[in-house]
């Protein structure tokens, strides 16, 4: 054999060096998580803070599953939401703030989700998806607000803001649920499931988590590709659980609203686990992205324990529900796909629930239609990628805007939530960037304060 020239040994060394790169290069492309179509769970509980699960460091409360969730999960440790329930559904839904969407409340004909909106559900439909609804909507009851008008082939929903709750208003739960005193209305709810209003047997949640599965369990069958948005009611007030769940906290001495509380998110825990487990059985891991997330911040934050008060643990923050501070809009964000995202990964990257539309498109290998609202959150997906990626700075905007019905929000004086604000035009907001929180003319450096104590 010849030996080989220094000058071919050159030119073959960086022969091999760039059909390296471009393998490289290759690789890297074909690891792009943008139309990998993975089935999306999204689960989204009602009033759970940052600091109602053991894993974030609540003392009281014990929550396996969720804790193994979280062990497994890519976590989005600085991931903000609206303050209240509807504003934060509207921006799931839409991509937008939700004041751009029509929603400014919760009830009071402002809560229900502009019609010219296309939701995400709708998108993904169109993509092939199946999409289905379980729990709470609270975006409009009048038919024409209703989900399954949304882009939503399952429906299987509470009417209003809550089980039981009634009002002279659009806003409104089923009339039987009312009929019934409001505890005997979370054990065997009258739902809406498509066009029918039907009866249903055993505790709230249990129910809503029981259709999820059934319907994943037969989509799963037919290898057809699906959106499953699970949203119990609770842990909203009133606080109802059954009696083994609020059995150890009574025990414990806590006070009916503590231990509904508690009960209802140990119950949601046990049906995560359930999901969970239905999850490997049905092999779905592998290609499902499960995440778990909540509303809004904590409520309330103050109960009995022993006949004296006792302050539920809140994470540290100082706001919970309704409020424009830190604790009423940073919420526990999860996300779990086996094989695919890394585990026990924190993202401290400034995130939110306008992200998801875009997140969820692009994982979907959908171009958003043309005609479809102008999105203002960004795809995640370069964060899920690689963790370390780079993420520009941004704004993003938070209002109470809880002004009563009939009243200019321009004139009205916040004075709901945790803190007054009496004298204070325009009240009850918040600008937040990675470092600073502007609210209520008061600035914090959220990187060095996160409890905005200064």
């Amino acid at each position: 054999m010849k030996p080989i020239t220094f000058l071919k040994f050159i030119f073959i060394s960086a022969t091999a060096g760039l059909l390296s790169m471009c393998q490289q290069k290759k690789e890297k492309e074909d690891q792009s998580l943008r139309g990998s179509r993975p089935n999306i769970i999204l689960v989204n509980t009602d009033d759970q803070g940052k600091g109602d699960l053991s894993c974030l460091g609540n003392p009281d409360l014990e929550t396996p599953n969720l804790d193994s969730l979280y062990s497994m999960s890519t976590r989005f440790t600085d991931f903000h939401v609206s303050p209240a329930s509807s504003p934060t559904r509207a921006a799931i839904m839409s991509g937008r703030h939700e004041f751009k969407v029509g929603v400014t409340h919760t009830c009071g004909e402002r809560e229900r989700l502009s019609l010219p909106t296309t939701t995400i559900a709708e998108v993904l439909q169109e993509a092939g998806y199946e999409t289905g609804i379980f729990g709470k909507w609270h975006l409009g009851d009048e038919e024409e607000y209703q989900p399954n008008n949304r882009g939503f082939n399952e429906v299987f929903i509470h009417g209003g803001g809550l089980i039981g709750r009634w009002s002279n208003g659009s806003c409104a739960d089923y009339p039987p649920n009312k009929e019934n005193d409001r505890k005997n209305g979370y054990f065997g709810p009258v739902l809406r499931h498509n066009d029918k209003i039907v009866n249903t047997e055993g505790f709230c949640t249990d129910v809503f988590f029981r259709q999820a599965l059934g319907w994943i369990k037969q989509k799963n069958k037919e290898n057809q590709p699906f959106f499953a948005y699970i949203t119990p009611n609770a842990p909203h007030a009133p606080f109802y659980a059954p009696d083994k769940y609020t059995k150890p906290f009574y025990d414990e001495g806590f006070s009916d609203d503590i231990a509904g509380r508690y009960g209802m998110i140990v119950n949601i825990d046990d049906n995560m686990g359930i999901l969970m487990d239905k999850m490997e059985e049905w092999y779905l891991d592998g290609n499902t992205l499960l995440i778990f997330m909540t509303d809004n911040g904590q409520y309330p934050k103050k109960g009995k324990k022993n006949g004296e008060p006792y302050q539920m643990y809140n994470a540290g923050y100082k706001s919970g529900k309704i409020s424009p501070y830190e604790g009423g809009t940073i919420v526990p964000s999860f996300w779990h796909w086996e094989g695919v995202l890394g585990e026990g990964i924190d993202i401290d990257a400034l995130t939110a629930h306008i992200d998801l539309f875009k997140t969820f498109t692009d994982l979907a290998g959908i171009d958003i239609p043309e005609g479809v609202q102008e999105i203002d959150g960004r795809s995640m997906l370069p964060l899920l990628e690689n963790p370390n990626a780079e993420w520009d700075d941004r704004y993003v905007f938070v209002h109470v805007g809880r002004w009563p019905k009939y009243a200019d929000p321009n004139d009205y004086k916040y004075k709901y939530g945790y803190e007054s604000h009496r004298g204070e035009n325009r009240g009850g907001f918040a600008v937040r960037t990675k470092k600073w929180r502007w609210v209520n003319n008061k600035l914090y450096d959220i990187e060095n304060d996160p409890f905005e104590k200064n």
